[in-house]
């Protein structure tokens, strides 16, 4: 009797998980995340900032840096962090924007960037800075 019941609830429980849906509708399809551009006017403002930074850098000028950089990472940028980002930072070489978009941090939330690229050379050494909405620098991406 046992095995009959058993037997009975599978049989059931397969009936009801196998009802065929008719007539749905899809009322909001996926959705592409279309990524909202930079303004030409925030570009200029961002790569002016990143400009003087890598200036600073080289010049070692530590306040300037720290005008220039976020209040969110000041206290993690060290000397050695700065040093780290001035060698991967060729002074010789022109800079110059290869791409503005944003860049995803681990806290979710997008922010502008732009990538670098040295003038007149390809594309496969790019320095990458991400930006505040207020031009501050959050971070750089040194190739090295």
């Amino acid at each position: 009797m046992k095995k009959l019941l058993l037997g009975l609830a599978i049989l059931g429980g397969q009936l009801v998980f196998a009802q065929k849906v008719t007539g749905a509708k899809i009322e909001n399809g996926p959705q592409k995340e279309v990524q909202a551009a930079i303004s030409k006017d925030k570009i200029t403002l961002y790569n002016d900032n990143f400009q003087r930074f890598v200036e600073a850098l080289q010049a070692s000028d530590r306040k300037t840096i720290d005008g220039l950089i976020s209040d969110k990472v000041k206290e993690i940028v060290t000397d050695d962090v700065l040093k780290k980002v001035k060698d991967g930072i060729d002074p010789n070489k022109k800079l110059e924007v290869l791409k503005a978009g944003y860049y995803k941090t681990m806290d979710g939330i997008n922010h502008p960037s732009i990538k670098y690229k040295y003038a007149g050379e390809s594309s496969k050494e790019v320095i990458t800075a991400v930006f505040e909405d207020d031009g501050k620098i959050l971070g750089v991406l040194p190739t090295k």
